[in-house]
């Protein structure tokens, strides 16, 4: 292992760990006999999965030698961009707030925009219509597809009495 590979192998220790962390949280969710098929283990164990395996990548990657020492880019990346950090960080947290009293799809939405203008863009109209598609899309999804009721919030239940059903 080169010296300047140490980073790298941390990286790696670290995505690792959080994957057999997840892996952990996974195992201890209690199963109840009202999930037939999907249930609550399943995308925690897949992403525990691809954490894990992602992070053992890593750290062969590490150990034959490291990734950022040759990559150009990470030595010119220069300091961080604190505006876009500061529009990601205020879209989780707007994201937080927002969901339970207005709902999941609005909520999403918001971060998404957040998130959008953090990576450049510029037409907040554009990005809000996509993410209320996006999250309205997810949202039934998860209702009427899989039966899992993440709660409506003021949207989601307007459209739903609008359809003539019952807001869960």
């Amino acid at each position: 292992m080169k010296p300047g590979a140490l980073p790298d192998l941390a990286v790696g220790l670290t995505v690792t760990a959080l994957g057999l962390l997840t892996a952990w949280l996974t195992w201890v969710i209690p199963l109840t006999p009202v999930y037939a098929v999907v249930g609550p283990k399943l995308v925690p164990a897949v992403i525990a999965a691809g954490l894990v395996v992602c992070g053992i990548l890593l750290c062969g990657a590490a150990l034959r030698g490291g990734w950022s020492a040759d990559l150009p880019e990470v030595a010119e990346a220069g300091p961080p961009n604190l505006p876009a950090l500061g529009w990601l960080g205020g879209g989780m947290l707007l994201n937080l707030v927002l969901i339970e009293p207005l709902g999941f799809s609005i909520g999403a939405a918001v971060q998404f925009v957040c998130t959008a203008r953090a990576f450049g863009s510029r037409a907040p109209l554009r990005d809000a219509a996509i993410a209320l598609a996006v999250s309205l899309g997810a949202f039934f999804l998860f209702v009427e597809a899989l039966g899992v009721n993440i709660g409506a919030g003021v949207l989601e239940g307007a459209i739903l009495r609008a359809l003539g059903q019952d807001v869960p």
